[in-house]
């Protein structure tokens, strides 16, 4: 079988955009990142066979960037300037060692850490999920015949060109964000040279996978993760709440500092976006150029994100919502028609784009758990999805005046 990661390029481009941030600025901060299986019922051990994973994880451990990868980064811009420095790139070209993982086979599933500098270990998190992804399908597929697994594909293909027709004729702003939970390369690869002939570039703006954006002459797109907010937060953290609190908005100035209006995207779900926009100034609402919505109910974001806008006085119809949260055809149609005119729009499509063949997709996830000692939290729109020791998630809520009764109430 090929390799499934050919090229550290194969990961989402805002691991670059972080990597920049994080290498200037927090190189030798020491994190863990854990994994998770989120999917109920599936025990991932009985179609994943451990030495196949160590083989996979090793081979992505020796992989290093090429000088037509580097020189392909050097190329990307914000405006009239260069995006990555010299110095970072150096790094990547000559420095960059993935830290060792931790693998470990218990009954019908596994547990899977990677601890070392943030600099080296944020990179990992994307390839990795895309390889437990991939090893499961390929082990549900070994019992499979040649026609059945030409059938499998050939799915793929019809529901695709289904998706395809319903979008020809709306003019809705995409972006492919579907690498961590792909079917496979292979699939994905397809699936974007698809989009890449059969739409306009208004209606397919680019793809978050670095190597296929290269591949394709397509627009790499990404901004930043909750990882920033998580990390700076354990890193910032004196064991008081205004330390925690505080590091919500440095996160938000350094990013800006980086990178100004073109990759000006808040990620505002971290730990409740009812925070983010309560707390959110004049000035950086209008200077940023939109929000993404990651978690919780997007109809009620939408509109709670232009009420925030017109409390500030702002027109609401220059500023942007990238919608990117388990989103299917249905509604994304939805959503485009409710806001257009009012709010610039675009989606952000994962799972059901790129694994979308009739196969159950799984929920997985790594996340940073531990951050220079420090036990981090996830919040999100959606108090069930709450990460961290359950000590620290009360500790957050509190910190944040995370209201769970009001986020598990906001339906439209």
């Amino acid at each position: 079988m090929k390799p499934i990661i050919r090229s550290l390029l194969d990961t989402d481009f805002y691991k670059f955009t972080m990597g920049q941030v994080v290498f200037h600025h927090y190189p030798s901060v020491n994190v863990r990142y854990a994994f998770k299986n989120r999917t109920k019922g599936i025990a991932l051990s009985q179609f994943i066979n451990e030495d196949d994973l160590r083989m996979e994880l090793d081979r992505i451990r020796s992989l290093k960037f090429n000088t037509s990868e580097i020189r392909y980064l050097r190329g990307a811009d914000i405006g009239a300037r260069r995006m990555f420095s010299h110095e970072y790139l150096y790094f990547l070209e000559n420095q960059l060692q993935l830290p060792p993982y931790e693998l470990k086979y218990d009954g019908d599933n596994f547990t899977l850490e990677v601890e070392g500098d943030w600099a080296h270990a944020i990179y990992w998190e994307i390839p990795m999920l895309a390889t437990i992804n991939e090893l499961y399908y390929r082990g549900w597929m070994k019992s499979q015949s040649k026609f059945r697994k030409g059938k499998w594909w050939a799915n793929g293909i019809v529901r695709l060109a289904g998706k395809l027709d319903a979008l020809g004729a709306l003019p809705v702003s995409l972006v492919d964000f579907g690498t961590r939970r792909r079917f496979s390369l292979d699939w994905h690869d397809c699936v974007v040279e698809t989009l890449s002939d059969e739409l306009t570039d208004k209606q397919f703006r680019g793809t978050s996978n670095a190597w296929l954006a290269m591949k394709y002459g397509l627009k790499p797109m990404g901004t930043s993760a909750h990882e920033m907010f998580m990390i700076l937060a354990g890193v910032l953290d004196d064991g008081t709440d205004e330390s925690v609190r505080a590091s919500y908005r440095e996160s938000m100035r350094l990013w800006y500092r980086f990178y100004g209006y073109e990759l000006s995207i808040a990620l505002t779900d971290t730990y409740g976006s009812l925070y983010h926009l309560e707390t959110m100034a004049r000035d950086e609402a209008q200077d940023w150029k939109g929000v993404r919505q990651d978690s919780g109910d997007p109809v009620w974001f939408g509109e709670k994100i232009i009420e925030t806008y017109k409390r500030h006085r702002i027109d609401h119809r220059d500023k942007m919502i990238i919608f990117s949260d388990g989103l299917e055809l249905p509604r994304i149609v939805e959503l485009f028609r409710r806001f257009n005119g009012r709010i610039r729009t675009s989606f952000g499509w994962g799972t059901n784009l790129t694994n979308d063949l009739g196969f159950a997709p799984l929920s997985l996830v790594i996340k940073p758990v531990m951050a220079n000692g420090r036990g981090l939290v996830k919040l999100s729109d959606n108090p069930a999805k709450a990460v961290g020791n359950p000590e620290d998630i009360e500790r957050y809520r509190r910190i944040f005046n995370y209201r769970e009764q009001e986020y598990a109430e906001c339906k439209y």
